[in-house]
């Protein structure tokens, strides 16, 4: 699969660094409408640790996460905002659910959806999909804000 965002190009769009930069390249956006992400999950993943050495499962808050990263990229990239100075916040998770579990091996594909925008606000759908099923969806709510240096 090929990628319009590699993961260079991520990092110059949101500040996340390891080991909490988890998307691994965007694939596509639709300029307004949505983009699509990929995350590769490897047994690797620090988190695999502790949830669960037994039987390693993603934690859900990470898939939020995952799908928060992939909303701010698409924010940044479609609203061609300057970065510097700037942090996205995320404000709310409504009707978040967790279908099926992520594991060791599994590509998510994210898509995110703008629901709608003003200003410096918008609200966006969530959907996580591996091998083609829907394993988490949620609607998060985020803004755009100016960060003062120090």
């Amino acid at each position: 699969m090929s990628s319009i965002l590699n993961i260079q190009q991520i990092m110059k769009l949101i500040p996340h660094r390891y080991p909490f930069l988890l998307i691994d390249k965007i694939i596509s956006i639709e300029s307004g409408i949505k983009a699509v992400a990929l995350k590769n999950v490897t047994v690797n993943e620090n988190f695999f640790v502790g949830h669960f050495p037994i039987k390693p499962v993603m934690p859900g808050v990470l898939i939020i996460e995952v799908m928060a990263q992939a909303a701010a990229v698409f924010l940044i990239y479609d609203t061609k905002a300057e970065i510097n100075n700037k942090l996205i916040y995320f404000t709310s998770i409504e009707n978040a659910k967790f279908r099926k579990p992520v594991e060791p091996g599994d590509t998510m594909i994210i898509e995110v959806s703008k629901i709608q925008s003003r200003n410096s606000m918008w609200k966006i759908k969530g959907e996580v999909r591996v091998n083609d099923t829907l394993v988490t969806e949620a609607i998060v709510s985020a803004v755009l804000v100016d960060v003062e240096d120090k």
